[in-house]
């Protein structure tokens, strides 16, 4: 199977979950929201970036292990795979959860903020990404088979589609809730775009054709 054929049945396999991924986390993020209008918090927003700053690590480590799983289990080459792993998360995952809700928040008619992680607080993001690469070493063969789904890239897209949202919260846009719509079509392309490039698109076209046939051949004999 040619690479391009490979990219795209891994595509079309993850596709549905990470739609569904999405609505999951814009439904988290709402009952949050309900929760800070009952409890009657005057500054929600302030509480949403101390999330942001659990749910964004959480997505690079789910986003390492998923790039570097999915590279390893293809290509048997440690050191390109560690370098696959820590492009594919810190900087996919910083397109999605950051530069694009930062692009929606302006397009929604907000003056946002831009807050990138890695520089203002590396402290919080190098060991999750560590520990990420570690694990993807781990994972091939299981959290990528058609059974391991679910748990790796659906809960992959839901930390993501969270700490997306969250960002748009935290730093410009306050009434989400009241923009669903359009904030469902933004966090699809900030969520679903990324996170399928991270963990399928990139780790896949960076492996030699040779192992990609040579993955095909193997699963077609059993």
């Amino acid at each position: 199977m040619g690479k391009g054929k490979l990219i795209w049945r891994e595509l079309t396999h993850h596709l549905p979950f990470s739609i569904l991924s999405v609505v999951l986390g814009l439904i988290l993020v709402g009952i949050l929201t309900f929760i800070t209008e009952i409890v009657g918090t005057e500054d929600a927003s302030v509480h949403f970036e101390e999330l942001f700053h659990i749910f964004h690590p959480a997505h690079i480590l789910f986003s390492a292990i998923a790039t570097t799983a999915m590279f390893w289990q293809k290509e048997k080459k440690f050191f390109k795979a560690i370098v696959i792993g820590i492009i594919g998360s810190i900087g996919i995952c910083g397109i999605s959860d950051i530069f694009i809700p930062y692009l929606a928040g302006y397009l929604l008619g907000a003056h946002m903020h831009l807050h990138v992680c890695i520089i203002e607080h590396p402290q919080l993001i190098l060991p999750f990404l560590t520990l990420g690469v570690i694990v993807g070493f781990l994972a091939p063969g299981t959290l990528e088979r058609s059974d391991g789904v679910i748990f790796s890239h659906t809960f992959h897209v839901v930390i993501s589609a969270a700490a997306s949202i969250m960002y748009l919260v935290s730093f410009g846009v306050t009434d989400w809730a009241h923009r669903v719509g359009a904030v469902l079509i933004y966090m699809v392309l900030a969520v679903v775009v990324p996170c399928c490039t991270s963990d399928i698109i990139f780790p896949l076209a960076c492996t030699g054709k040779v192992q990609c046939m040579h993955i095909h051949k193997e699963k077609s004999h059993k």
